[in-house]
C-alpha cells in the first residue's frame, strides 16, 4: 500500500474511532474538575457536587464553590495525609490532648497505645475525635503542626477556598471548605487503596488496651447498607454545620463520589444523585492504549516508527456528546533518527468535549511491524518474477 493510501486509512480509522471513544484512567494530564450546567434532579442540601472519580468531572452541582463548615469530613484530609506520610504499622500513643478532645469519641485511654492502622478505622468508622488527635501528632509532631499539612495538602490539590484548623472538624470560624473542594479531596483519595479500603468497610475489630475482648466498630454511614453500590466515605454533624456527608459508590467499573453539606436528607438525596449519575454519564474509551495515530509529518520525521498512544483515555459522557468529542495531535520538535527508539514519548494527543479541553494522552513511537500475510509474500514473489524477467530481456 503506497503512503497516501496508507494515510488516507489512518486518517479515517481515526475519524471514526472519534465518534465512538470513550474516556478511561490513563489521562496523562486531566483538568481538575470539568463543571456542567444540566442537572435534572435537585437535592435538599445547602451546596451539594456530584463527581466523576477517576476524570474528575463534575455531573450534579449546586452552590459549590460557597464557604461551608464541613465537620468531620475534615477527617478525610487527615486520613490521606496520615495514610501517605506516615506507616500504618507504626504504634500511635493516646496523649492528654486527644484523650481530652471533646465530641464523638472511640474511646482512647490515657497513654493507650493502638497502631495507625487502627486509628485510621476508628477515625472514619466511628468519627474519633480522640483518633484524630493521635493521628495528628504522631504525624506532625503536634497538632499545629499536622494542621501546616493539611493546609499545605489542600494548595497542592487546588483547594482554593479551603482552610484547615483542626484534624477533627469541630467548629472554628476560619476552619471551612466548599463543595467544590471537598470534591477533589475525596475523589483524589478515593484513588489510594488503603484510604478506599478503610472507608468501605462496614465492621472492624481493633485490640483493646489491658482487656481481653476486641473494640468493634460499625460504620457511621448507613449508605454502605442502603445502597448497593456504596462503598465509601464519611459522614460529619455539629450544630453549626448540620449534617454533611461524603459519599461514594461504584457501578459498572465507575466510580462517583457525592458531598453534600447541610442537608436534611443526605442518604436519599445522595442515593438520587449516583441514580442520577450512572444512568446519565457512561464512561466510553476515547483512545485505546498503543492505538496507532496516524500524521502527515510523522511520515518523514519518525521513519520506521509508528505513533501510538502511550495509554488509554476515558471520559463520562452523555450520549448525545459522544459525538462532540474531537482531538488534536500535538507533537514536539523534530529528532534526529539516531535518537529514535521504541517507546519514546513524541507529544500528546488533547481531547476536547465541544471544543472545551478534557484531558490528554502522551504519544509514543512504537517500531512498525513488517507485514508478513500471504497476500503480500505473493505480491513480493510476482514483483521478484517481474523484475528478472526485465533485467534478463
Amino acid at each position: 500500500m503506497n503512503r497516501r493510501k496508507k494515510a488516507w486509512k489512518w486518517n479515517i480509522l481515526l475519524m471514526l474511532a472519534l465518534l465512538i471513544f470513550t474516556p478511561n484512567q490513563a489521562l496523562a494530564k486531566q483538568t481538575a474538575i470539568q463543571t456542567t450546567n444540566q442537572s435534572l434532579i435537585e437535592t435538599n442540601a445547602v451546596s451539594a457536587i456530584l463527581v466523576d472519580v477517576q476524570s474528575g468531572r463534575i455531573l450534579y452541582q449546586k452552590n459549590i464553590d460557597q464557604r461551608m463548615r464541613i465537620a468531620s469530613l475534615t477527617k478525610i484530609m487527615t486520613a490521606i495525609i496520615a495514610i501517605e506520610q506516615g506507616n500504618l504499622n507504626d504504634t500511635v500513643k493516646t496523649s492528654d490532648r486527644a484523650f481530652g478532645v471533646e465530641g464523638s469519641s472511640i474511646y482512647l485511654k490515657r497513654g493507650e497505645k493502638l497502631s495507625l492502622e487502627n486509628m485510621l478505622y476508628g477515625l472514619m468508622l466511628r468519627s474519633g475525635n480522640d483518633a484524630a488527635v493521635a493521628v495528628a501528632e504522631h504525624i506532625g509532631g503536634s497538632v499545629e503542626g499536622f494542621v501546616y499539612l493539611m493546609n499545605e495538602k489542600a494548595a497542592y490539590l487546588g483547594m482554593n477556598h479551603s482552610h484547615f484548623m483542626n484534624p477533627h472538624g469541630l467548629d472554628h470560624e476560619q476552619h471551612y471548605s466548599t463543595a467544590r473542594d471537598m470534591g477533589i479531596l475525596t475523589a483524589y483519595a478515593l484513588k489510594n487503596p488503603v484510604f478506599k479500603q478503610i472507608v468501605s468497610t462496614k465492621v472492624k475489630t481493633a485490640p483493646l488496651e489491658g482487656e481481653k475482648w476486641d473494640r468493634k466498630w460499625t460504620n457511621k454511614n448507613k449508605l454502605l447498607h442502603m445502597y448497593p453500590y456504596a462503598d465509601g466515605v464519611k459522614t460529619g454533624y455539629t450544630k453549626l454545620s448540620k449534617r454533611t456527608l461524603a459519599s461514594s459508590a461504584s457501578k459498572n467499573e465507575q466510580q462517583l463520589a457525592a458531598i453534600t453539606l447541610n442537608d436534611s436528607n443526605d442518604w436519599n438525596d445522595s442515593i438520587r444523585l449516583f441514580e442520577y449519575g450512572f444512568s446519565q454519564y457512561i464512561h466510553q474509551v476515547i483512545i485505546e492504549q498503543n492505538q496507532p495515530i496516524e500524521a502527515n509529518q510523522s511520515i518523514k520525521e519518525y521513519k520506521g516508527f509508528q505513533l501510538a498512544a502511550e495509554s488509554q483515555f476515558q471520559y463520562p459522557l452523555k450520549e448525545e456528546e459522544q459525538k462532540k468529542i474531537t482531538s488534536k495531535l500535538e507533537l514536539n520538535k523534530p529528532l534526529s533518527e539516531k535518537k529514535f527508539k521504541s517507546g519514546q514519548r513524541v507529544g500528546y494527543m488533547k481531547v476536547y468535549l465541544a471544543g472545551d479541553y478534557i484531558g490528554s494522552v502522551p504519544i509514543q513511537l512504537l517500531a512498525t511491524k513488517k507485514e508478513t500475510s500471504l497476500s503480500k509474500k505473493i505480491f513480493q514473489r510476482i514483483n521478484g518474477v517481474v523484475d528478472t524477467f526485465t533485467k534478463d530481456n
